[in-house]
């Protein structure tokens, strides 16, 4: 059995996979069918699933609801109060479970704190959103986004720093990665 921490104030449900290592903070609720990672963290009030998947390494902020159809890869940081949606159109007298859009979290990337995603988006490999941006469409990877829409204002490395492209060449301030600028939209 893998050793995971739940605050006793939280719910898992029957059929959930945690893995080791995990800390499921005060009044958070695990829905059916969910999967999570390891050495993951989930602060206070968040809901997750059902049927939502969590890679290992994620950490996710008080107020946060992972919906059906968010699929986080390793190591995502989803700041506080970060708002994410399941349909485009919704109507509460119109069933649309059968509807329900993916939004993918690349591995690395990160969410500011109440920052929006609208359904159906890709936020790309170690991209960051900027706090209260909303995105409304898929984001490159190392893409630093701002505003409302959320628009590209710069490019981070893999440790968050902006890149500064010297001859068209930068490096990576977390393991030595070189970038070519022309790799860039």
């Amino acid at each position: 059995m893998t050793k995971f921490f739940s605050h006793p104030s939280s719910i898992i449900e029957e059929e959930v996979q945690i893995g080791a290592n995990t800390k499921i903070w005060h009044f958070c609720h695990i829905l059916p069918h969910s999967i999570i990672g390891e050495n993951c963290s989930f602060g206070q009030n968040c809901v997750i699933g059902p049927k939502v998947k969590v890679g290992n390494g994620v950490k996710v902020q008080n107020n946060v609801s992972l919906y059906e159809g968010v699929v986080c890869e390793d190591d995502v940081f989803i700041g506080p109060s970060v708002v994410f949606t399941n349909v485009l159109n919704p109507r509460s007298f119109i069933n649309r479970h059968d509807e329900f859009k993916t939004t993918l979290l690349k591995k690395g990337c990160s969410l500011g704190a109440n920052s929006t995603i609208v359904c159906g988006v890709s936020i790309g490999e170690y991209a960051l959103v900027g706090a209260g941006s909303v995105v409304t469409k898929d984001i490159p990877p190392h893409a630093l986004v701002v505003g409302n829409p959320a628009r590209i204002i710069g490019w981070l490395d893999k440790g968050g720093v902006r890149l500064e492209f010297v001859n068209g060449i930068a490096k990576d301030s977390y393991d030595g990665s070189i970038y070519k600028q022309e790799d860039f939209c």
